[in-house]
């Protein structure tokens, strides 16, 4: 058992090891083609790297004040900074990022240079990108979607314009306003660098949108050392110096937006404080004027012993309850702030609520989603779902500040209840105090809480007023825009490597991809991989017409082979008796007739007497090749009885040894006439005069005449041809060699084109040079 394993192991390494060779032999067998094909493709490899523009990588680094880093540009902030939140949320390193890689920023910088209108001008056979053209082209009123157009303009006589485009042409003036479909309303204007020569310029206008959408594809933002808080910036374009300037107008617009969002919180709280000043001086004036009108009214010039000791007693109490009462104030303040229907959006004055970390953390989100709504209004509408996300975020943090600031409120109304108390239990201490003095100490105590709510206000307006002066961006430029010399695009070797690549696999696809798509048999492995029958002859392609090529090229490699086939035949005709060849295929066209005439010539050169028949008896064939009569034939036989086999049997002038049996006209009923009573008289007679019988069937894959023949026969031929033969026929010989229905079968393979083959066979002409030109070499045969 082990043997026959180790036998099974051995058969299946020699059949892979065939099969690789097979495979080998094949890509060596096509060599040219690899050869050309990586000649064309390193070609286009140059040609793409030579004419493509190249793209520069420019880069830039920031560093970004990062709170939760402990990093930043200054350091700790003043006490002066640290007024309750003023300056909002936190910063983060990686929040900056996601800024810098947003929509907005990039849009603006887009219409700022107006990146959307690309000069170019013609250097060699490429376009090249122009950065200081010497014209300027306008768009004076554009449509709502800019299709993209591109421009052809020239200078023309009198110094005019002549503007081109796909469905557009005119000649213009200098300055001159003019329509073109799908853009607006357009003007050029002249440079300020140089004057228009009479080189052809081109300028490609596009959307606003796409231009955004193609330069934020070129925009990279990473934070690669999430150590520190700098943030990388990169964008790759074809001209140094515009790339350059695009970068930096972004980082710029990023500072810049930046700090207006700081300005606008403390823009915010300053306009708070000044509209409650406003209001505040007003009350403190009209408290002031009653305390001075009671004091006059009253003849109050200086207080009793009991009041200046009620004063005294009261005084820490007072200034506690005017805190409170402050307290109080500003929160219901804030808290209508908020509740106003009419300003839901307006920026939150952060800086007027007691440092509280959690209340801070809440407002520092609620502006930065008011401020990040107002940049996204620009570009889209309120029915965006990011805006109505948006609102939703600060619907909900609304009610978490107002509830916060109603439990602030709560506990100050708490403590101011609680010094009033306080104060009304010193005031009851204390008797005998005038009651004139004692309502004039009200009014002085209500002045004094005005007073400090005035005072807290001043305070708040000039601490923001100098925070506002102070303010910074979060983010500083550490390593300005610069250039890499080398472009990054395009990478010759790396083309150069694709081109060489894609050199060697075309060919492999074509190759392989033949053989996936291809039905016909092309080569011997294919026959033994579909049918056991055995291979006995393998005939080469003839380059002529001549189908008497025994008789005529002996000495040729077909004829070599036919000799091959005869030698074969010998195991399969044992015995004398043995001498009925049949030949037969799986359709018409496979060489029949062309095997039959040689193979009988090859066994008429060794002596012996051979008869072709004829017996394909619908499309006969073999009689017109040998330029015999067919007048009277194999079918006047077997339905006339006064005709003989001397009638019938002609001599053949190739050889003397060869004779035929025509087929004789065609019959209404070709297998009745085969399956005639005189059809076996007619063989064994025949067996009797001839060392051979070679009968010439119809296809046995299209008919059953082969089959009828078959019990004649002693060997039958199945003639395959490489490149017709297809590969789903070979199942007609597999089922005959299996249900045994043609015995001795043997595939004769023919029309080979040994190179498509798998082999050459060695023979020629005994003068023939061996040798080969290049060309020949090259040249693919059919």
């Amino acid at each position: 058992m082990n043997n026959s394993m180790d036998r099974s192991m051995i058969h299946a390494e020699e059949e892979e090891s065939i099969n690789l060779k097979e495979i080998l032999n094949k890509l060596v067998d096509k060599w040219p083609w690899f050869l050309i094909s990586v000649f064309i493709c390193l070609l286009i490899a140059f040609l793409y790297s030579k004419f493509t523009p190249p793209t520069y990588q420019i880069n830039a680094k920031i560093l970004v004040n990062d709170d939760e880093k402990g990093g930043g540009l200054g350091g700790k902030t003043s006490g002066l900074m640290d007024l309750g939140g003023l300056l909002g949320a936190k910063n983060s390193v990686d929040n900056e990022a996601e800024i810098l890689k947003t929509r907005y920023l990039m849009e603006q910088v887009v219409r700022q240079m107006q990146l959307n209108i690309v000069y170019s001008s013609k250097s060699g056979l490429v376009r090249r990108e122009l950065y200081s053209p010497p014209f300027k082209l306008n768009v004076v009123k554009g449509v709502d979607t800019i299709l993209a157009t591109s421009f052809d303009i020239r200078r023309t006589a009198g110094n005019k314009l002549q503007v081109k485009t796909n469905s557009f042409e005119k000649v213009v003036q200098w300055g001159e306003p003019f329509s073109v479909n799908g853009v607006g309303t357009i003007q050029i204007d002249k440079g300020q660098i140089e004057p228009l020569d009479e080189k052809e310029y081109f300028v490609f206008v596009s959307s606003i949108d796409s231009r955004v959408a193609s330069l934020m594809q070129q925009l990279s933002v990473t934070v690669t050392n999430k150590q520190v808080s700098i943030i990388d910036l990169g964008l790759s374009y074809p001209l140094q110096d515009k790339g350059e300037d695009i970068l930096g107008a972004l980082i710029h617009k990023y500072t810049s937006a930046n700090l207006g969002d700081k300005n606008a919180i403390a823009d915010s709280t300053y306009k708070f404080i000044k509209e409650r000043l406003n209001v505040i001086a007003s009350e403190l004036g009209d408290v002031e004027d009653k305390v001075e009108s009671f004091k006059q009214r009253n003849r109050l010039a200086d207080m009793s012993e009991q009041g200046k000791l009620l004063v005294k007693n009261t005084g820490e109490y007072t200034s506690e309850l005017a805190k409170a009462e402050t307290q109080v104030k500003i929160l219901t303040e804030i808290e209508s702030y908020l509740k106003d229907t009419n300003g839901t959006k307006r920026v939150f004055p952060s800086s007027m609520i007691p440092g509280d970390l959690v209340f801070s953390n809440l407002l520092g989100q609620y502006n930065s989603l008011l401020m990040e709504r107002e940049r996204q209004l620009l570009s889209v509408t309120e029915e965006s779902p990011f805006v109505q996300s948006i609102d939703k975020q600060i619907l909900g943090l609304r009610k978490d500040i107002l509830s916060n600031i109603e439990t602030s409120k709560n506990s100050y109304i708490a403590m101011r209840d609680k010094f009033k108390s306080q104060l009304q239990a010193a005031e009851n201490e204390v008797s005998g105090v005038p009651q004139i003095e004692k309502n004039y100490l009200k009014l002085a105590r209500n002045q004094q809480i005005k007073q400090e709510l005035y005072i807290f206000l001043m305070q708040k307006a000039e601490e923001t007023a100098i925070s506002k002066t102070s303010n910074i961006s979060v983010a500083k430029i550490i390593d300005p825009p610069k250039a890499q010399v080398i472009p990054i695009s395009p990478k010759k070797n790396v083309i150069y490597l694709a081109g060489l690549f894609a050199g060697l696999i075309f060919p492999l696809i074509l190759i392989f991809g033949q053989e996936l798509i291809s039905t016909s048999i092309k080569t011997k492995e294919e026959i033994t991989k579909h049918t056991r029958v055995p291979v006995i002859g393998e005939i080469s392609h003839n380059g002529s017409s001549d189908n008497l090529i025994v008789a005529n090229q002996g000495r040729s490699a077909i004829s070599e082979q036919f000799r091959a086939l005869r030698t074969n035949l010998s195991f399969y005709l044992k015995t004398e008796e043995e001498k009925v060849i049949l030949l037969t295929s799986s359709m018409s066209g496979e060489g029949k007739s062309f095997t039959a005439i040689n193979l009988g010539n090859i066994l008429a050169l060794a002596g012996k007497k051979v008869l072709l028949m004829e017996l394909d008896l619908r499309k006969p064939g073999l009689s017109a090749k040998l330029n015999v009569n067919n007048g009277v034939g194999f079918s006047n036989f077997t339905i006339d009885p006064d005709i003989t086999i001397q009638h019938i049997v002609k001599p053949l002038t190739i050889n003397k040894n060869m004779f035929i049996i025509s087929s004789g006209p065609l019959p209404p009923n070709p297998a009745e006439t085969l399956l005639s009573e005189r059809t076996p008289v007619l063989i064994e007679e025949l067996k009797k005069q001839f060392d051979y019988i070679i009968m010439d069937a119809p296809p046995v894959g299209i008919i059953t005449d082969a089959q009828l023949l078959s019990n004649y026969a002693d060997v039958t031929l199945y003639l395959v041809r490489q490149k017709v033969t297809q590969k789903a026929q070979l199942s007609i010989v597999e089922e005959l060699y299996t249900s045994a229905k043609m015995k001795n079968i043997g595939i004769v393979v023919n029309d080979i084109i040994s190179k498509d083959y798998g082999y050459g066979y060695g023979y020629g002409n005994y003068g023939e040079s061996a040798e080969k030109s290049i060309w020949q070499k090259l040249k693919i045969k059919r």
